[in-house]
């Protein structure tokens, strides 16, 4: 057995101990104190990494969370605004349809109506203006896709949140198809004999079915008004044209454009409509506008030219074109893109969004054929039995217009905001669990360690103090 004084290595094996069982104890008490697992990043350099990124995370989807509670309430205002402008809408059908009641009305009765007409479109247009959230306005067409068309028969229909905004100049319409109407023209001109026989005529369209019959002694004009105002009366969309008159040769349009408006007839007399006697002949189908949006495919439907899904920067982008010649240059549509964007996740790109047209008169009940020339409901006179029917239609089109976008809205309130405030809470509970298994402590595996390095510290302090006292026994060699 060999005795050193120089150097103790008994005492410094035992102070390297008690150092690391030290050491060991104060991350016992950070953990114990603070709660969690890791504190520094020399406590888990990965495990630290993967939690901040899911800190980060969480933070992201607890905001993408109150953004989309913060969306629901913008959304009901929207909504509740609109229900009111429906109700007034309604209001407005019922006095239309009271004007058009000529066999009994006197000019005061209608000048009521239309004075309750005109308070009711100054409702709407207030309703529009002041409908806000915050100090954002969002009837007053501030807050859609909105557009303007320059061009010989093109006009603006609609754009969607998708639709990328033009540059200045516009995006160039090309029309390679002009919309048409279905037609059938007869090869037998009506006359006396054919009359005085008592000539039956079918005409069927969209589920609807005349059938006129010519009375003995009438005149052919009188057979053809005859038929135009049975059709009429049927509500058929259907309408004999004036050239008929000149040579009695009869001619049938259907007032609506495209491809999926049709209409059938027969005739008991060969030629003067069907080709055989009694036999039922469809129309000539009508065509849909063809052509592109800024160099884009788009896709027809009857006179309006709509931008594909998918397409890049034309996407639910929708013009009319009313020309009856297609066009290399029929015009350009200028887009500007101010649709409300919800972000409703916690990553780029996670948003959803949502066009509010204008709901000022103005705009409503636009884009509807007419005898009055009403171009929207802000034009509209009852004052004439014309123009209280012609309201009618226009009226249902802002009653469709109005409900179509309380559609939409209540579409992303159900389907994108509240189904994705369920999910967020979900995503929310589930991500924190994750990172609380990475970063938290387990409180009794901390404590039952520090427990036991308070006790390692405790003993390799007591061997400390035997190996220092080692080197004491030397001093009972050199006393001898």
């Amino acid at each position: 057995m060999s005795l050193r004084v120089n150097t103790n290595i008994a005492g410094l094996a035992a102070h390297r101990h008690v150092q690391r069982v030290n050491s060991e104890s104060v991350k016992n008490l950070t953990k114990l104190s603070s709660g969690q697992r890791i504190n520094t990043a020399a406590d888990g350099p990965a495990n630290l990494v993967v939690s901040e990124i899911m800190r980060s995370q969480i933070s992201g989807l607890q905001q993408a969370l109150e953004n989309s509670e913060n969306g629901v309430s913008m959304v009901q205002t929207a909504e509740g605004a609109l229900s009111e402008v429906n109700r007034l809408l309604t209001n407005m059908r019922q006095l239309a349809v009271h004007a058009s009641n000529v066999g009994v009305n006197d000019d005061r009765m209608v000048s009521a109506d239309q004075a309750e007409f005109t308070n009711i479109v100054k409702s709407i247009n207030r309703i529009a203006t002041n409908t806000q959230f915050g100090d954002k306005q969002l009837l007053d067409g501030s807050r859609g896709a909105n557009g303007v068309a320059n061009g010989d028969g093109l006009q603006f229909v609609e754009a969607s949140p998708s639709t990328q905004t033009s540059p200045t100049k516009g995006y160039d319409v090309e029309i390679t198809q002009a919309a048409t109407r279905a037609m059938m023209e007869a090869g037998t001109a009506l006359d006396q004999d054919i009359i005085d026989n008592g000539e039956s005529l079918t005409v069927t369209e969209n589920g609807r079915t005349i059938q006129f019959k010519a009375r003995e002694g009438d005149t052919v004009e009188s057979t053809i008004n005859g038929l135009k105002r049975q059709i009429r009366e049927a509500n058929l969309r259907v309408e004999v044209l004036d050239e008929s008159f000149e040579d009695g040769l009869l001619r049938l349009k259907h007032l609506d454009f495209g491809s999926n408006n049709t209409f059938s007839i027969s005739s008991s007399t060969p030629g003067v409509l069907s080709t055989r006697a009694n036999q039922t002949d469809q129309a000539a189908p009508g065509q849909d506008v063809s052509g592109t949006i800024n160099g884009e495919e788009a896709i027809g439907d009857g006179q309006v030219l709509r931008g594909r899904q998918g397409n890049q920067t034309t996407d639910g982008l929708a013009v009319r074109y009313t020309g009856e010649e297609a066009s290399d240059e029929a015009g350009t549509v200028t887009v500007l893109q101010n649709s409300l964007i919800f972000q409703t996740g916690s990553n780029a790109g996670q948003t959803v969004a949502v066009s509010l047209r204008d709901m000022k008169a103005n705009s409503l009940g636009k884009g509807v054929s007419n005898n009055s020339d009403f171009r929207s409901l802000e034009d509209v006179d009852l004052t004439n039995f014309q123009g209280a029917q012609d309201a009618i239609k226009i009226i249902d089109k802002a009653i469709n217009d109005t409900t179509s976008t309380r559609g939409e809205l209540g579409a992303l309130q159900k389907n994108s905001l509240e189904s994705n405030i369920s999910s967020l809470r979900i995503a929310v509970e589930n991500m924190t669990a994750s990172e609380s298994v990475i970063r938290d402590a387990d409180m009794a595996k901390e404590m039952a360690a520090f427990t036991r390095n308070q006790i390692l510290t405790q003993s390799s302090m007591s061997i400390l103090a035997q190996a220092n006292q080692n080197a004491r026994n030397v001093i009972s060699l050199l006393a001898n």
